[in-house]
């Protein structure tokens, strides 16, 4: 059968989180993470369900992308399509024919798992690779160590503190309370936590978000900060150990994140707290008049 793309709905939302559930393993290039859907609910299930964006044959989910922002689709391919030549083509039909609805006029971009097809056709059809991206991991077989400093993990109570030290961690945030609910209401949340490091004197200096994706898969950090008057002062490293623990303990087989590779500060946060850097991955970007 043809290969059938549209959206979900609201109520459709679950299937998306659950084939994201299923194809995340730690042999897997990094790809769109149930967390990165749960992060984004943020701005509600409805504002959710009209970014993401499926792709199927004969029912069966193939590709689930998400409208991450103005011109950018994240996008993820199931395992055992990576390659499907029909998937391929009507993926790059579909991204670069304005009246398809997916991407809007302008420039846009489009991440994809190295080593799809799909990359193949974007790059014979024009499109340029972006800056890199730096993938680290890091495997949580063994014990995780005391990240040194107190840390609460963030219930409805207390969705102020997490939203004031994300503010403070991130030049124009609006993060605020209302959304960590909004949030916490979706359904990836309920393998999720959110860990808040304090000081000696009790501040809230960092904080981080994992979202697990089920027992011996991979567990996504999105977003981590640290609040602008703390910085300098290992509260990186320790919150980047303290989510490593929260996914351990939800029974994940590896903690993952992904962070531009220009930010060295982040890089060589998340290598302190005992993550591996994986080669680096670029979105496919096209400019509005070559669309």
């Amino acid at each position: 059968m043809a290969i059938v793309s549209g959206k979900l709905g609201v109520d459709g939302l679950s299937e998306a989180v659950g084939v994201l559930r299923e194809w995340q393993n730690d042999g897997a290039p990094m790809q769109l993470h149930p967390g990165d859907l749960g992060w984004f609910w943020r701005s509600g299930a409805e504002a959710t369900a009209a970014a993401v964006r499926t792709w199927s044959r004969d029912g069966q989910i193939l590709a689930v992308g998400l409208l991450d922002g103005p011109g950018l689709l994240r996008l993820t391919i199931a395992p055992d399509a990576q390659r499907d030549e029909e998937l391929a083509q009507r993926l790059l039909e579909d991204v670069t024919e304005p009246e398809c609805g997916v991407l809007p006029e302008g420039r846009v971009n489009i991440e994809a798992p190295m080593g799809a097809l799909v990359q193949d056709l974007l790059f014979e059809d024009g499109w340029n690779a972006d800056e890199p991206w730096a993938p680290l991991r890091r495997d949580l077989t063994d014990p995780v160590k005391d990240p040194g400093v107190r840390i609460e993990l963030v219930g409805p109570e207390r969705a102020h503190v997490f939203a004031a030290v994300h503010r403070a961690a991130f030049v124009g945030s609006g993060f605020t309370a209302e959304r960590w609910h909004a949030m916490a209401a979706g359904l990836p949340y309920a393998d999720a936590r959110c860990p808040v490091a304090r000081d000696d004197q009790g501040n809230a200096v960092a904080a981080v978000t994992v979202w697990s994706a089920g027992p011996g898969r991979p567990g996504l950090l999105e977003p981590m900060g640290v609040h602008r008057e703390h910085r300098r002062h290992g509260y990186g490293e320790a919150i980047t150990v303290a989510a490593a623990a929260a996914l351990q303990e939800l029974g994940s087989s590896s903690a993952v994140v992904c962070t531009p590779s220009s930010h060295a500060g982040a890089v060589a946060t998340y290598k302190s707290a005992g993550f591996q850097q994986g080669p680096e991955i670029r979105d496919r970007y096209r400019e509005a008049q070559d669309v």
